[in-house]
């Protein structure tokens, strides 16, 4: 990044092109959905000279505030006598030459009967005046009478050649900023924020370069986690997904062993660098509650050493209709927005279980969530949990959704001494291997979860009586604890005997 020199042009993309294919393909309607109102006023600023020289045709721009302007001429001020919605229509109609009419944010006025009646008129006459409308916003939802009668122009997100232009351009700006001065990157980091801001829109793509270089003038890998952070606070302004950056290490889980194992033959074939190999999709985990299928969800985000993204489906569901699968197509799109992930779907069951009293909503989910299964490419590793499989519809489970399917069983003996030696640890506390073996032999159907909290009891009662931890203390809790084995006994044996011959053991 050379000081003093100037900021380049971002580079056209083929969208410029296909936008000037749709304007003279005598499509009265044009829709174009996008955050990006300032790029895409460019891109028609740009191609108004164009169509202007080579068509004769004018092109204007339309707001409620401003009225009507010309914007491949300098004509002045707008027409503010033309910004009611029905005046602009009535003055499109009664033009007799052609033209393109850019409406900004004209979807609030899509509702009003008469409008859509003059929007009509004005495009049954386009054979003896094109005029085009060309409606521009976030969201555009055409009434039906009119669908026939448009086409959508989707802009598609920067390049990651338009991409570094713009972080050149900022890295720039900085020099400029700080006379003298010389933005510090290598040539790796330079590359790891372009790639890491695909998916962002081009102000956002400014914003965070903006970010991470006047900080400090410089660009390291050590910018990487705040500015993945912030790329997921940008994307996901709905809610529904939960990011976490940092992740469990496999050495915080105890056992499960086979799926260790499982997950560190296909790291490779996820990172991209197994040549030939397909890349993983993902995995389910059932199992008994508690027994670490959340903590081993984690960890996969944690070898694979990439964020994780947690899934609440309950943030999905809406009491509108089409709402809820309108919500997870978009976290769908932010999740491979942010690839390379895992997506963490907890207890799945509870999002897309169907039965009789589903009003739809779940099945239409369920459908958007199989098609996205099927069809994405990689890059999204995802882990869903469930404690109920009864309630999971046939083709969720099937070979092809998900790679395989782990059964996480209550810990053995030596996995349960594993796992209070863990937790004793993390708690800053020391016992002897005979009373670990002691606590795990007297701890016979507790579950993971299950001996964490007895740990955690315990150590409630050696503060209470200003005394370290012990042993006793611990056994005195297990001992006076009914783990979810007994209580739910009959629930625990169905589901081992559905799990014995249909998933793999993730323990040895």
């Amino acid at each position: 990044m050379s000081p003093g020199a100037p900021a380049k042009a971002v580079p056209q993309t083929d969208a410029s092109h296909e936008l000037a294919v749709l304007l003279r393909s005598r499509i009265p309607i044009i829709v174009i959905e996008t955050q990006e109102e300032a790029r895409a006023l460019g891109l028609l600023s740009n191609l108004a000279v164009r169509v202007a020289r080579t068509g004769h045709t004018p092109m204007f721009q339309w707001t409620v505030t401003d009225g009507l302007r010309r914007l491949d001429l300098d004509l002045g001020a707008p027409q503010r006598h033309n910004c009611e919605p029905l005046e602009v229509l009535k003055h499109i109609r009664a033009t007799t030459v052609g033209g393109v009419y850019v409406l900004v944010d004209f979807h609030p006025f899509l509702g009003e009967p008469r409008h859509v009646r003059m929007i009509k008129d004005i495009c049954l006459e386009y054979d003896k005046a094109a005029r085009t409308l060309v409606l521009l916003s976030h969201e555009v939802t055409l009434p039906r009478e009119l669908e026939p009668l448009s086409a959508r122009f989707e802009l598609a997100l920067p390049g990651r050649e338009e991409r570094h232009v713009l972080v050149e351009n900022i890295a720039k700006e900085w020099v400029t900023a700080n006379p003298g001065g010389r933005v510090k990157a290598d040539r790796q980091a330079l590359e790891l924020l372009v790639e890491n801001m695909n998916g962002l829109t081009t102000g956002d793509t400014l914003r965070l370069a903006r970010k991470a270089i006047f900080d400090d003038g410089a660009l390291s890998g050590t910018d990487l986690p705040a500015l993945m952070q912030a790329k997921y606070q940008l994307l996901n302004r709905g809610g529904v997904l939960s990011y976490e950056h940092d992740t469990a290490r496999f050495a915080d889980v105890g056992g499960l062993e086979n799926l260790k194992s499982w997950l560190r033959q296909r790291k490779p074939a996820f990172e991209a660098k197994g040549k030939g190999l397909d890349p993983p999709k993902g995995l389910m985990l059932l199992g008994v509650q508690g027994c670490g299928k959340s903590l081993a969800a984690r960890a996969a985000a944690g070898i694979f050493q990439v964020p994780l993204l947690r899934l609440d489906f309950a943030a999905v569901h809406s009491k509108w209709h089409g709402e809820s699968e309108r919500n997870l197509r978009e976290t769908l799109r932010t999740a491979e927005v942010m690839a390379p992930c895992v997506m963490w779907v907890d207890e799945i069951e509870k999002g897309i279980a169907t039965g009789d009293g589903d009003s739809g909503t779940s099945r239409r989910a369920l459908g958007t969530l199989l098609t996205w299964l099927a069809e994405r490419k990689g890059g999204v590793f995802v882990v869903a949990t469930a404690n109920d499989i009864s309630a999971l519809p046939p083709e969720l489970i099937r070979k092809g959704r998900f790679d395989e399917i782990f059964f996480v069983d209550l810990p053995k003996e030596t996995i349960r001494a594993q796992i209070f030696d863990i937790h004793v640890r993390k708690r800053g506390a020391t016992l002897a291997p005979a009373e670990v073996a002691q606590l795990a032999a007297a701890s016979d159907g507790f579950s993971g979860a299950e001996i964490e909290q007895a740990i955690v009891s315990a150590l409630y009662g050696a503060h209470a009586s200003q005394q370290p931890l012990t042993a006793a203390l611990v056994l005195k809790e297990i001992q006076s604890t009914r783990p979810l084995s007994v209580v739910m006994a009959e629930r625990i044996f169905e589901l081992r005997a559905w799990a014995a011959d249909r998933t793999v053991p993730a323990d040895t």
